[in-house]
C-alpha cells in the first residue's frame, strides 16, 4: 500500500516536471525561431546565453525524470522513457541550433574586428552584408530543422500515445475475459459438485434397491415355505 502512495505521488511529481520541461522548451523554440533571427551584436550574445542556460536547466529536469521513473511500474516505465528519449532528441537539436548561432554570431568581421577604417567603408560594408544574409540563412535553415524535428517528434508523441491506448483497451479487454473465465470456472466447480451429489444418491438408491430384492426374495421363499407345511400338514400328515 505504501509503494502505491509514494508511486502516485512520483507520478504527479514527473507530471509537474513534463509540465515545466515542455514550457521551457516551448520558450527556447520561440527563441531560436522568432527572435534570433532578429537581434545583432550583444543582443543576439545575450539571447544565446539564455537559450544555453534554459538547455542546462532542461536538462536537470530530465536527469530529476529518470530518477523518479525508477520507481515507476514497467508498463509505465517503457512508455515514459520512450517520451524521454524524444525530450532528448529535442534538446540535442536546440544545442545544435544555439552552437551553429554561436559560432556564426561570433565570426563576422564586425564581432571580432570592429567598424571597418572610413577609407574601406564601402567595401567592408558589402562584405558584411554578404557575411550578415549568409548568417542568416544558416540560422534560418537551423531554426528550420529544429522546427521540423519538433514536428517529427511531435507525431511520435501522438503515435505513442495511440499504441498506449489501444494497450489500455487490450489490458481491459483481457481483464474482462479473465473475469468470464473465472464465471466459468466457477460454473464448472458447481457443476463437478452437483454432480457428485447426483452421484452419491445414485449410488444409494442402487444399494436400497438390491436391499429390497432380497427382502422381497426372502418373504417369496418364507411364504413358500408356510404354504408347503400348510399343504403337507393338511393332505399328507394323518
Amino acid at each position: 500500500m505504501s509503494s502505491c502512495l509514494n508511486w502516485d505521488m512520483s507520478s504527479e511529481k514527473l507530471e509537474a516536471l513534463q509540465d515545466e520541461y515542455a514550457s521551457l522548451y516551448e520558450t527556447m523554440k520561440s527563441k531560436l525561431e522568432n527572435q534570433l533571427p532578429h537581434y545583432r551584436g550583444e543582443e543576439k550574445k545575450r539571447l544565446i546565453r539564455d537559450v544555453e542556460r534554459s538547455t542546462e536547466e532542461a536538462n536537470l529536469l530530465l536527469q530529476e525524470m529518470e530518477e523518479e521513473l525508477k520507481m515507476a511500474p514497467p508498463t509505465y516505465r517503457g512508455q515514459t522513457l520512450s517520451r524521454l528519449r524524444g525530450y532528448h532528441k529535442e534538446l540535442d537539436a536546440v544545442q545544435r541550433a544555439t552552437q551553429l548561432a554561436s559560432q556564426l554570431g561570433y565570426s563576422t568581421r564586425t564581432d571580432l574586428l570592429g567598424q571597418p577604417e572610413p577609407w574601406g567603408a564601402a567595401a567592408g560594408a558589402d562584405r558584411d552584408m554578404s557575411s550578415v544574409s549568409a548568417q542568416r540563412t544558416q540560422v534560418l535553415q537551423g531554426t528550420e530543422h529544429l522546427g521540423r524535428t519538433s514536428e517529427s517528434l511531435a507525431r511520435s508523441h501522438r503515435i505513442a500515445l495511440e499504441t498506449e491506448n489501444i494497450g489500455h483497451d487490450i489490458i481491459d479487454e483481457l481483464g474482462t475475459q479473465h473475469d468470464q473465465l473465472d464465471r466459468t470456472r466457477g460454473r464448472l466447480v458447481d457443476t463437478g459438485e452437483n454432480l457428485s451429489k447426483s452421484r452419491k444418491i445414485l449410488n444409494s438408491m442402487s444399494r436400497r434397491l438390491v436391499t429390497n430384492k432380497l427382502l422381497l426374495s426372502c418373504i417369496i421363499i418364507l411364504e413358500l415355505a408356510i404354504l408347503g407345511t400348510v399343504v403337507y400338514l393338511k393332505f399328507f400328515k394323518k
